[in-house]
């Protein structure tokens, strides 16, 4: 077993199998790369030729191990750097998505729920709208750049050979999740306000004009009044999307430290 497994590493061959393993998350948890219109199989073959591209990178140097139980420590050591490296980058389309919810519960869109393309799951039309949104301004300001950079940062800041420190992981996994409702606000907060106001307005129309059917006239003022806030605001959200994945990738790589 010890010779079959030393032959596969002089072809290369166990060090991209660890590559594989820290680039696997990226298709389950990052943007666009987890999107469920590429298909399986499509996500496999890039993700391997992904690999295949960073295998010399991250092998330049070292000596990979031969016995099984100390390459499959490694394996589950780069599953944990690529998980949390993930993990950081989903936050931030989490957050986003988090942003159309809370508008569709205001403006009342979350009565229609369809779809959403990019993950499968059924969601409200601002909640669909943001995802795609997130994910057309990720792929224009270069996200998938960014992305496959930091993750080649990581080999740099933790070597195949050598595992991360856990409860650095784990803190900033913490800390990054944290994140999410405060990002989602700061995404929503022109339409809440607005939103906020359209009602106060029209609380004090129905006390002054009583007999007005408030219900019927207050619905689709609140459609309208969300959906012209939000198309006003799109600059607003791109910007902070660009700002916020250079800071996504930064908090993953910050995390990382070898142990």
């Amino acid at each position: 077993m010890t010779q079959i497994l030393s032959e596969l590493a002089g072809n290369g061959l166990v060090g991209f199998i660890l590559v594989l393993a820290r680039v696997t998350p990226l298709f389950f948890l990052a943007p666009l790369f987890s999107s469920q219109i590429i298909p399986p199989h499509v996500r496999g073959l890039i993700a391997v030729g992904i690999s295949l591209g960073l295998a010399p990178v991250a092998l330049h140097g070292q000596h990979i191990p031969t016995d099984a139980l100390t390459l499959a420590g490694l394996v589950i050591e780069g599953l944990l750097v690529g998980l949390s490296f993930a993990f950081t980058l989903g936050v931030l389309m989490a957050a986003v998505e988090s942003a159309g919810s809370l508008i569709d519960v205001l403006s009342g869109f979350s009565y229609g729920s369809l779809i959403n393309p990019m993950d499968g799951h059924e969601a409200a039309v601002m909640t669909r709208f943001y995802s795609l949104v997130g994910t057309l301004i990720f792929l224009v300001t270069g996200g998938e750049a960014w992305t496959l950079r930091g993750l080649d940062r990581t080999f740099a800041l933790v070597p195949l050979t050598s595992g991360p420190r856990l409860y650095s992981i784990v803190g900033g996994a913490v800390q990054v999740f944290s994140s999410v409702f405060a990002g989602a606000l700061e995404v929503a907060a022109p339409v809440v306000v607005a939103l906020l106001i359209t009602d106060v307005a029209f609380g004090i129309v129905s006390r002054v004009v009583p007999q007005l059917n408030i219900f019927a006239v207050g619905f689709p003022t609140k459609v309208a009044v969300a959906l012209l806030v939000v198309g006003a605001a799109l600059p607003f959200t791109a910007n902070w999307i660009s700002n916020q994945l250079s800071v996504s990738v930064g908090d993953a790589l910050g995390a990382l430290h070898v142990a």
